[in-house]
Order: C-alpha cells, then sequence, then structure tokens
C-alpha cells in the first residue's frame, strides 16, 4: 500500500460517512421511540378516570383491572423514554464525538503524508537539476575538447588560439567536474530520502490509519451492542409490567362487582304489600240476610271503594309519591249497633273510621322521599334522611370514619402541644408557656365540636340500623299474621251474622295487618342490647348526656364506638350518653336480634 496513499484516503472517508450514516439511523430510531412512548402516554391520559377526590363511584373490578393496565402502560411508556434516553447517550451521542475526533485525526494524518510527500518531490527536483546542470557542463566540456583538438592540428591556428581554446576546455572540464560532484550529493540525498519516505514515514502515516479506521470498526461494533443493550436492559422492567398487566386480568371478580352494586343500590326499604281482596259482594249477601231488618241502608255503611283503592295504592309509595288518604266525615251512620238479651241496644263503632282518623293524624308526618324524587336531585339532609336507610347508614358511617380521624389527629395535636408546654415549662429559655395555650384551648374546642357530631352522628346511625331490625321483625310476624288472617276468611267474602266479625269491621282491613306499623315505624325506640349499673354519679348537664346515681341500673342501647360514651336508657324510656368509665356494663348475647 505504499503507493496507495489516495485510496486509502478514499477509504477513510468512506468509514467515516458509513459512521455517520449509521448515526442518522440511531437519530431516527430515538425519535420514533420518543414519539412511541409520548403517543402511549396520551393515550393513557386520554382513557384515565378524571374523578375529583369526592367522587365516590363504585370502584369495579373490571374497572380497577383496567385502570391498572393504564397505569402498567404508562410504565411501559416510561421505559420506552429510557430505552431512547439510552439510545441518545450511549449510542448517538458517542458516535456524534467519536465522529468529530476521526475526522480530526484523520486530517491531521493525511496531512502528514501529503508533506512528507511534498518533501520527497523536493528532493527528487534537486537531484534532478544537478544532474541536468552535470550533463550540460559534460556537454559543454566535450564541445570544448573537441574545439582545442580541431585548433591544435590546424596548421594555420595560432598559438594564442590554441592557449585560449586549451583554457576553455580546463574550465569546462573544472566545471563539468563540480557539477558530477554536486549531483552525485544530491542523488545520494534523494536515495536516502526516499528510503526513508516508502520504508519509515509512509508505513507510519498508513499505520496511524489503519489503527484509526481499526478503532472506529471497533466503535462501531460497540455501538451496535450498545443500541441492543439499551433494548434488554429495560426487558425486565417491561416484563413486570406485562406481569402487572396479566395480574390485572387475573384480579377481575364478577361476584365482587356484582356485590358492588347491590350494596350501591341497596334502599332497604320493604317490598309493597299484597294488595287487599276487594269483596264487592258483602252488601249484596248483607241485605239478602238482613232483609227483615227495617233500619234502611245508609251511604256512610258502604265502603268507599275509592279509599280503599288508593289504600292499596298507597302501600306502593316506595316507587312514587304517597297520596294523602281522603278521611270520610263521622256521620251516625258509620256506627254500627247491636243488640242486648233485654232489647236495649248500644252503639259499636266500627274500626274503619278510627283508622281513617289515625290516617289523618299520620300524614302530617314527613315521610322519606322516594326514589324518583332523588334522581330528581333533592335537597341533601344533614341527617341523610333524604336517603334511603342502607344508603343512608352507609352515609353516616362513613361520616363518623372521617370525624373520628380527624378527632385522633386533634388529639395528637393537643398531646404534641401539651408536651410542648412542659418542655417549655421546664426550660424558659426554648419560649413562652402561655403562648401555646390559645392553640391548646383552640384544639380542646374542636375536640369537643368533634365528640358532640359524632355523638349526633351515631344517634342517627344507631337509630337507622334499630329500624332495620325492627322492620325486619315486623316484617317476618306481618307475614304470618296475614297467612292466619287469610285463613279465617270465607273463600267467597261472604257476609256471616256473627256479631264479633261485624264489629271488627270489613274483610279489606285485615289485609294490612302491618300497615299501622309501618305508619308509625320511625317513633320505634331502639332495642336495648344489655344493661349497666352506675358506678360512680354522674351529673349530665351538657345536651346530650344523661344523668345518673351511684348504683343506678340503665339499658344500654348503643355500644361505645371508642370515644368513651355510651349511650343509654332509663326504665321511663329517657335516653343519653353516659361516660363509660362511669358504669359497670353487661352486653346481652344474641342482642342484635332480641
Amino acid at each position: 500500500l505504499k503507493d496507495q496513499f489516495d485510496n486509502l484516503d478514499k477509504h477513510t472517508q468512506w468509514g467515516i460517512d458509513f459512521l455517520e450514516k449509521y448515526a442518522k439511523f440511531v437519530k431516527e430510531r430515538i425519535e420514533i421511540e420518543q414519539n412511541y412512548a409520548k403517543q402511549l402516554r396520551n393515550l393513557v391520559k386520554k382513557y384515565c378516570p378524571k374523578r375529583s377526590p369526592k367522587d365516590e363511584e363504585p370502584r369495579f373490578t373490571s374497572c380497577i383491572a383496567f385502570f391498572n393496565i393504564l397505569n402498567e402502560l404508562n410504565d411501559y411508556a416510561g421505559q420506552r423514554e429510557v430505552v431512547a434516553e439510552e439510545m441518545g447517550h450511549r449510542v448517538y451521542g458517542e458516535l456524534m464525538r467519536y465522529s468529530h475526533d476521526l475526522k480530526t485525526e484523520r486530517k491531521m494524518h493525511l496531512q502528514e503524508g501529503r508533506k512528507a510527500q511534498q518533501y520527497l518531490d523536493m528532493c527528487w527536483k534537486q537531484m534532478d537539476n544537478s544532474k541536468k546542470k552535470f550533463e550540460r557542463e559534460c556537454r559543454e566540456a566535450e564541445k570544448a575538447q573537441q574545439s582545442y583538438e580541431r585548433l591544435d592540428n590546424d596548421t594555420n591556428a595560432t598559438k594564442a588560439d590554441v592557449e585560449k581554446a586549451k583554457q576553455q576546455l580546463n574550465l569546462r572540464t573544472h566545471m563539468a567536474d563540480e557539477n558530477k560532484n554536486e549531483y552525485a550529493a544530491q542523488l545520494q540525498n534523494f536515495n536516502g530520502e526516499q528510503h526513508k519516505h516508502y520504508y519509515i514515514v509512509i508505513p507510519q502515516i498508513y499505520k496511524q490509519l489503519q489503527e484509526m479506521d481499526e478503532r472506529r470498526t471497533i466503535k462501531l461494533s460497540e455501538c451496535y451492542k450498545g443500541f441492543a443493550d439499551s433494548e434488554r436492559k429495560v426487558i425486565p422492567i417491561i416484563s413486570k409490567c406485562l406481569e402487572g398487566m396479566i395480574l390485572a386480568a387475573k384480579s377481575v371478580d364478577e361476584h365482587r362487582d356484582s356485590q358492588l352494586v347491590i350494596d350501591c343500590f341497596k334502599s332497604g326499604f320493604e317490598p309493597p304489600g299484597d294488595f287487599p281482596f276487594e269483596d264487592y259482594s258483602q252488601n249484596i249477601y248483607r241485605t239478602i240476610s238482613d232483609g227483615t231488618i227495617s233500619t234502611p241502608k245508609q251511604e256512610g255503611m258502604r265502603i268507599d271503594t275509592k279509599t280503599t283503592v288508593g289504600k292499596a295504592k298507597g302501600k306502593l309509595w316506595l316507587f312514587g309519591k304517597k297520596p294523602k288518604p281522603q278521611s270520610p266525615p263521622l256521620t251516625p251512620t258509620s256506627l254500627y249497633t247491636s243488640s242486648t238479651p233485654n232489647g236495649s241496644q248500644y252503639p259499636i263503632f266500627s274500626i274503619e273510621p278510627v283508622h281513617y282518623c289515625m290516617s289523618d293524624i299520620k300524614t302530617g308526618k314527613p315521610r322519606i322521599p322516594s326514589f324518583r324524587s332523588l334522581k330528581r336531585g333533592g335537597p341533601a339532609l344533614e341527617d341523610f334522611s333524604h336517603l334511603p336507610p342502607e344508603q343512608r347508614r352507609k352515609k353516616l358511617q362513613q361520616r363518623i370514619d372521617e370525624l373520628n380521624r380527624e378527632l385522633q389527629k386533634e388529639t395528637d395535636q393537643k398531646d404534641a402541644l401539651i408536651k410542648m408546654k412542659d418542655v417549655y415549662e421546664k426550660n424558659p429559655q426554648m419560649g413562652d408557656p402561655s403562648s401555646l395555650q390559645p392553640k391548646l384551648t383552640e384544639t380542646m374546642s374542636n375536640m369537643d365540636r368533634l365528640r358532640m357530631e359524632i355523638h349526633k352522628n351515631e344517634a342517627w346511625l344507631s337509630e337507622v340500623e334499630g329500624k332495620v331490625a325492627a322492620r325486619s321483625d315486623r316484617r317476618h310476624s306481618s307475614d304470618i299474621n296475614h297467612l292466619v288472617t287469610q285463613g279465617r276468611e270465607s273463600p267467597e267474602g261472604s257476609y256471616t251474622d256473627d256479631a264479633n266479625q261485624e264489629v271488627r269491621g270489613p274483610p279489606q282491613q285485615h289485609a294490612h295487618p302491618n300497615e299501622f306499623d309501618d305508619e308509625f315505624e320511625d317513633d320505634d325506640p331502639l332495642p336495648a342490647i344489655g344493661h349497666c349499673k352506675a358506678i360512680y354519679p354522674f351529673d349530665g348537664h351538657n345536651e346530650g348526656t344523661l344523668a345518673m346515681k351511684e348504683g343506678e341500673i340503665l339499658y344500654i342501647i348503643e355500644e361505645d364506638k371508642g370515644d368513651g360514651w355510651t349511650r343509654a336508657r332509663r326504665h321511663n324510656g329517657e335516653e343519653g350518653y353516659v361516660p363509660t368509665s362511669y358504669i359497670d356494663v353487661t352486653l346481652e348475647k344474641n342482642s342484635k336480634g332480641a
């Protein structure tokens, strides 16, 4: 390769171009990775739920799994960004820096080769000039010698011409000898430089170029490996992301989702009762059997079908607005009469007018709104009485838990303030103890307020739980009574002469054995779950508390929720909270169903 300087120049330039071409490839791959990661993140952001902190949407397992998959996909996008960053730092950046250094080194080696070639060319020119000059002087010396010999042999030539020709010959001969010596020196010098050029300088330059090209090849190999390592490093994390997606898919539980739907929409209301049998043939049979009675039938004795139907429809108030029953006025015709053995008559009041009067009184009490009114966005009450019982119980329990957490924070803050105050009292130089008193007072006030809120919400919660238990008991008993009542009625609903049955009123009244309980179920007291004995007397001056004397026996209607207060009731029905540390509590077994 000693004479292939130009070809080596082209080869090294091709190597650098190939290096930059691969660098461009890596750059485009980095842009693809970055765009891919960006699109994945935008996709995750698009489908991620945008919930406020107070949003209480049920978290179904399918939704949770999808959100987990989105999180894993977001992590996967992050790993693609790591790949792009690693390629940019380890491969592309290194290639660009090495390409710049390679260009500088190649330029330096090529310049050294050109300088050596130029120096050799200069030596050759000097040698060639001395050679041409020696050749010219030799020809001139030959001409002078021929001229001297011609004059020397010429008899007609003068001696002076011969001497002059001889001197000219000597001069040319001397100059030819000097040029000969110079040419020999230049030739020797050129041969030395040429040997040095082709055996020392050029091989060294070519070796440097060879090492440079080999380093370029090694760098490309390292970059190829780094390109693959950038991808291989994130494979374990990507595998974890994919495993997380698989675990999220396996976590989907259809039964749990169904239970969440049930818990979310469970109202706690009872299903509507059976429609009563409306016997319109009673008046016909009664007219036939009582044909000898001269007392005319009044319209008040007849059953108002509209009122009866209205009552039956009133039982369906769970899914609509409860109609207000119309109460007919009390008239003498609404009384039944019965004869005594001595012939005297005394009035017997029918149950139906009394029931109407009681219905009139009861309808003045506000009822729980229906689902339809809830869907229209009714006003939210503090005790959540606008919600169905089961949803109300959940809301109250959530509020109690939040209040308990706030109370625990305030308690911790109070303890910290007390400790800080003790430190200040022992070391006055650290601070003024009186400066903590306002904050301590405020904390104590917040704790009292939170306790009262907890007591109030626990009372509402106990009320809801008591109603649900009482409602289930009454539903069981009403089902039994309903079966017994149906057994007493005749299949045809005919009229009988038994005065006791006549006093009971129309058979339709038996079709509503639990209607009275349903109307007044809001006033049922909470069931007792145990009893307690007062160990110490308690004044009970605060609102919601119950005063007690030492040794007094009280009923327990609500256990201590962890705040140090127990709800109790006297024999006369008076209820309130008493300190748990002041009483000796005995809970009954199976008190929930008692």
